[in-house]
């Protein structure tokens, strides 16, 4: 599905697999990033939507892990032996990726194990900047639903695209979740003020009174 000439979803219930999170594909002009990478059970499906969009896979130069969940990850190992990409992750979702933690990734929930993979970038600053061709996406940490949960924020067609997975939650000590840094995050993610939101499993929010509504329905007392 074209989101704006630039930015397509790829993956997802009715894309690739039903238990898949969204997966989206950022191309610009020829240099091309993958958010997330689902669960891993529709592999070739996701391929195949790779080169539906117009990219061919040796054109995608990064992975952006948005948090560590079995549904964001358990693909990435498969994808990584696809298509040689750097796999982006704050360092503190990296630590749960690299050793296989299937507690923490939730992949005890969906009945599965996770398989490890090493991290190429591991985001440590509550802010970091990653170049993709000529443009520049944001990296925000957002803690809450998992320690290390980011967003990414960039630009297309002169609007703020903002990869806010998972933003309804949900809050779980077995995730290592936090509720105040969750509503912290959430608080935040509103002062960005998007033009669009791409959404894990809510699907895309466009406008951003639309958006802000949304992230309001998660935040007690609104």
């Amino acid at each position: 599905m074209e989101i704006t000439c630039e930015i397509f979803q790829i993956g997802g219930g009715g894309y690739t697999s039903d238990e898949d999170a969204a997966v989206y594909l950022i191309n610009f002009n020829g240099s091309c990033a993958i958010v997330d990478a689902g669960c891993g059970r529709a592999l070739e499906r996701l391929m195949a939507n790779i080169r539906a969009a117009g990219v061919r896979p040796e054109q995608i130069e990064y992975l952006l892990i948005t948090h560590c969940h079995f549904d964001h990850t358990g693909g990435v190992k498969a994808l990584k032996d696809r298509i040689p990409f750097k796999i982006v992750s704050h360092e503190l979702e990296a630590l749960f990726l690299e050793s296989g933690d299937n507690t923490v990734t939730a992949a005890r929930w969906y009945g599965a194990t996770i398989e490890p993979f090493h991290i190429d970038i591991k985001l440590s600053g509550k802010r970091e900047k990653l170049q993709l061709g000529e443009r520049v996406i944001e990296a925000i940490h957002t803690p809450g639903h998992s320690p290390g949960s980011v967003v990414y924020l960039t630009e297309s067609e002169g609007q703020r695209v903002l990869f806010g997975q998972d933003i309804h939650g949900p809050i779980n000590p077995i995730i290592l979740s936090d509720k105040d840094d969750y509503i912290r995050s959430l608080r935040l993610l509103i002062s960005l003020e998007a033009d669009i939101l791409c959404e894990g499993h809510f699907g895309i929010y466009r406008g951003k009174k639309n958006i802000k509504r949304f992230i309001e329905s998660f935040i007690p007392g609104f």
